[in-house]
């Protein structure tokens, strides 16, 4: 079966509510009663026109405004925020959709058709917040290779292509033990992670490097069972005969699933030229290490990509 269906598959079979702030962009309302029609989640829309099946709600004059608001006001009143600030604040759908997922109303929500990366990050990030456990707040592409001629076949991770721009060591390990688990979540899979770098196991020596190797001591030291490499070529970590050539002693059992950069510009660069010349598809950007789900959309994205990302959001719910 291929990752994505799968991922229906499982968002299908324990159904999660998810709210869509952005209903008055046309691919967001597609999306909603498609998700709605084959069962994918319980889907609530905001500001978009009735749908069977999807529940309504307009930011702007929702009953239940004020209680929002009150609660916006109390997290941020030592910064400063005025109940009239919090009042206006809470009417943006982006904010107030994660507001109602922070308070249990929702289990998830999907914006960023329409808002920037920064507005639906931030709204996450404050409202919501990081979970207890988690280093920090990162991101990662799910990468579907499933076309015909695909030289290898399956869902990958790529992280962090999309938010955490120079990761230091503790950092960087954060980002790869929360993308294994993503890995285990959405793929089903056991993790292999590789450490990505212009070195292989030692084959060059740069200061840069000091903190690929400070993160996989910190990786082996906080999860001894994980399978994880690094520092790893990329062509050593997807491919088992070259990393056998050029990291005999390699600690990863098959192909690496789950590909940690060392920067946001490589892993921006390496998701999108996966994507664009080698066929990929692309979802996301997913957030990882939050207290619930809030994910992002390019404002680019069309009807399938959001339906996959709240797909996505809903598995990550459950």
């Amino acid at each position: 079966m291929k990752p994505l269906d799968r991922i229906f598959e499982t968002a299908r079979a324990n159904p999660r509510h998810i709210i869509l702030p952005e209903g008055d962009d046309p691919r967001v309302a597609e999306a909603a009663r498609r998700l709605a029609a084959e069962g994918l989640a319980q889907i609530t829309m905001m500001n978009g026109p009735d749908i069977p099946g999807v529940t309504a709600i307009n930011s702007a004059e929702a009953p239940d405004l004020v209680e929002l608001s009150t609660h916006w006001h109390k997290m941020r009143a030592a910064r400063g925020m005025t109940a009239e600030r919090a009042l206006e604040e809470m009417r943006d759908p982006i904010r107030q959709a994660a507001m109602r997922v922070r308070l249990g109303q929702a289990d998830g929500t999907v914006g960023g058709a329409v808002a920037t990366t920064a507005d639906t990050v931030r709204a996450a990030l404050q409202i919501i917040g990081k979970a207890p456990d988690a280093g920090i707040v990162s991101s990662f592409f799910l990468m579907l290779s499933c076309g015909p001629d695909a030289p290898i076949k399956g869902g990958m991770i790529f992280a962090d292509c999309g938010l955490v721009i120079e990761p230091n060591a503790a950092e960087l390990a954060a980002i790869a033990r929360s993308a294994a688990a993503s890995c285990q979540q959405l793929l089903a899979e056991t993790p292999r992670v590789a450490l990505l770098s212009f070195s292989t196991a030692g084959s060059a020596d740069h200061a840069s490097l000091g903190r690929l190797r400070e993160a996989l001591a910190l990786i082996q030291d906080a999860d001894p069972e994980l399978e994880v490499d690094g520092e790893l070529q990329f062509d050593a970590a997807l491919d088992d005969a070259i990393r056998a050539k050029k990291a005999p002693g390699s600690s990863l059992s098959g192909r690496a699933n789950v590909f940690v950069f060392p920067d946001l510009a490589s892993g921006n660069i390496g998701y999108k030229i996966a994507q664009r010349l080698g066929g990929l598809t692309a979802v996301g950007p997913i957030l990882q290490g939050l207290a619930k789900p809030a994910n992002d959309l390019s404002r680019g994205c069309t009807t399938d990509d959001i339906i996959a990302a709240t797909a996505v959001t809903a598995v990550q719910a459950s």
